[in-house]
């Protein structure tokens, strides 16, 4: 309730009795709120009018308000002890592209399935938005869990349990999370033959199949390198006579693929144990030069009392020629000289290998 007296000086003072509203019902919201004010200042100004004096003026708001205050509209009393409250600020609309940034849609692991696929919605604004399809693989899809069916198959039954292109599919599940390699797993057998062949095939002749890129080549190149690192370690620092099994496997696997020549020499200590193997010289695809003082100063080097000679024929055919002959007669002349022994010189090729010493030229 509002009260007007007249005071000392002669002016007019209004004042309203808060116990009154405190008691009343409260109201809810800001229009409410501004309903009440409104009703107020009219009595205000009504009983100005009657009266013929002004009210005293409200005093100024604080400018450093973080809101917009809206400014009272001509005629209109703002009561000093109850202003009208003031108007927040509008928050500026972020556009679709700003809405994505702040809040981007996590990835999903979804172990490789196909049957969640992800499309791109293009809006009006020409801003890209990913929403999910409605497309999904039909229930006897057989992408649906084939590569969880096939890993748990594989683990509970080892190499025997899968085909060669199975096999071949589980190195490419790495480099194509989510994607049925199963027809390129296919194509690439078709191309090269056998899983060996595959994972020694050169870099250019791969990348003509289809779904084969650089992660699917440099998966083939770890899986090779785990099998040469494997060999080699059944074979280093071990007797020569128990492990010449394991020797002539290790060098078929690392060198009968090549396309170059190469000459590799193993060099072996007193007790016939293998120090360490290198490759000497790379040539070309039918030939390659071997330096016989080069290959005794590293024998000397490395304290080596005997050594084995291996290299290879990219031809595929292992049977050693003229030079080959009078090259291992050089070498196996030299070293005697020094104390060291040849055990042997083998060609490898992919149809085989040939042993100097079995056929007697060594």
């Amino acid at each position: 309730m509002t009260a007007v007296r007249k005071n000392e000086a002669g002016f007019f003072d209004f004042t309203f009795r808060a116990g009154e509203a405190e008691n009343a019902a409260p109201r809810s919201g800001v229009a409410s709120t501004q309903s009440e004010a409104r009703r107020r200042a009219n009595e205000i100004e009504a009983l100005v009018a009657e009266r013929g004096a002004s009210p005293r003026s409200a005093p100024p708001q604080d400018r450093a308000s973080p809101v917009t205050e809206r400014p009272a509209p001509a005629g209109h009393l703002v009561h000093p002890k109850h202003p009208e409250p003031p108007t927040p600020a509008k928050r500026p609309k972020r556009s679709v592209a700003e809405k994505l940034a702040r809040s981007p849609v996590p990835p999903r692991d979804t172990g490789g399935a196909t049957d969640d696929l992800v499309s791109i919605r293009v809006d009006a604004d020409e801003n890209l938005r990913p929403a999910r399809s409605t497309e999904r693989a039909p229930r006897d899809d057989h992408r649906l869990g084939h590569r969880k069916r096939l890993r748990k198959r594989f683990l509970e039954g080892g190499r025997s349990a899968v085909a060669d292109y199975e096999l071949l599919e589980l190195v490419l599940f790495r480099a194509m999370p989510q994607r049925d390699m199963k027809p390129t797993a296919k194509a690439v057998l078709a191309r090269f033959g056998t899983f060996s062949e595959a994972l020694n095939a050169p870099d250019r002749e791969l990348m003509t199949i289809n779904g084969i890129g650089e992660a699917a080549i440099a998966e083939f190149r770890i899986v090779r390198a785990a099998a040469l690192q494997f060999l080699r370690d059944e074979v280093v620092e071990r007797p020569l006579l128990t492990s010449w099994d394991g020797v002539l496997d290790y060098c078929r696997a690392s060198m009968s693929y090549e396309s170059r020549e190469q000459f590799r020499v193993i060099f072996l200590d007193k007790r016939n144990r293998i120090i360490t193997d290198e490759v000497q010289q790379v040539g070309t695809v039918d030939h390659t030069p071997v330096y016989t003082r080069e290959v005794m100063k590293r024998a000397l080097e490395l304290s080596a009392t005997a050594l084995i000679l291996v290299h290879n024929h990219p031809s595929g055919d292992p049977e050693p020629s003229r030079a080959d002959i009078a090259m291992t007669k050089l070498i196996a002349d030299t070293a005697k000289n020094l104390g060291i022994v040849i055990h042997d010189h083998i060609v490898i090729g992919r149809e085989g290998h040939v042993s100097f010493k079995a056929k007697g030229l060594l």
